[in-house]
């Protein structure tokens, strides 16, 4: 699946990739010899040698392959609102900042631990754009041009729903999505929207990228798959 963090290659069906993740598991479980082997032996089908989980780390996707970040972005938050409005990532990262630490959890299977991410709590965002009565939800467009994502705006009201412009204490890289990326933390990766260009209200969800392919519009993660750290 690309456009989650992360990965290349033809898009999968819903169904193989459900059914990868008893490999992905078995992968981790017996080393990476094993995770190469069967890597190979799946990577002529469909891309599937592509969205086996990786040990000991992020794999990295994308939906229309090179991604180049307009020089003079601006995520943009407009639709249903009062007082639409552009921020440059420095913008972004110069406003009180919100920090979440979580298991980043994969929907095909691998996971990277405790992951700290800081940002721009989508509420304050929301709060500062004058939210209309009739908004119901929030669309995000990623500026690659092909990649959105949606979430209810109760969802995206979360304190660790994050407009996220640093990783690990650096600002987000290219490859995981920056210079802006939107963090769900309780959700799967796919929903945490790459190259963040965007932040629409909207007065009905609209499926995204990956559940217009089949994904779930509500993709929690277990509490039992991520550490459940308070933002702060």
């Amino acid at each position: 699946m690309k456009g989650m963090d992360e990965e290349r290659g033809a898009p999968v069906g819903r169904r193989i990739v459900l059914g990868m993740l008893g490999l992905g598991a078995a992968g981790v479980a017996v080393g990476s010899s094993l995770q190469r082997g069967v890597t190979r032996a799946f990577s002529p089908v469909n891309g599937i040698g592509d969205v086996l989980p990786a040990v000991g780390g992020f794999r990295f996707y994308s939906v229309v392959g090179t991604v180049r970040t307009p020089r003079d972005l601006r995520v943009q938050v407009d639709g249903l609102v009062g007082r639409p409005r552009g921020y440059s990532p420095a913008e972004l990262a110069a406003m009180p900042q919100t920090r979440v630490r979580r298991d980043f959890q994969c929907v095909t299977g691998w996971r990277v631990p405790h992951v700290e991410w800081s940002g721009v709590a989508l509420p304050d965002l929301l709060d500062a754009a004058d939210v209309s009565p009739r908004a119901r939800a929030v669309r995000f467009h990623s500026f690659d041009g092909t990649y959105t994502e949606s979430l209810t705006l109760d969802q995206a009201r979360r304190r660790d729903v994050l407009v996220a412009t640093a990783m690990q204490g650096k600002p987000v890289s290219h490859d995981h999505g920056g210079p802006v990326r939107l963090f769900v933390a309780p959700m799967y990766g796919y929903k945490s929207l790459k190259w963040l260009g965007r932040i629409e209200l909207t007065e009905t969800v609209h499926p995204g990228y990956w559940e217009n392919l089949g994904y779930d519009v509500d993709a929690w993660v277990g509490r039992s798959n991520g550490r459940d750290d308070a933002p702060t």
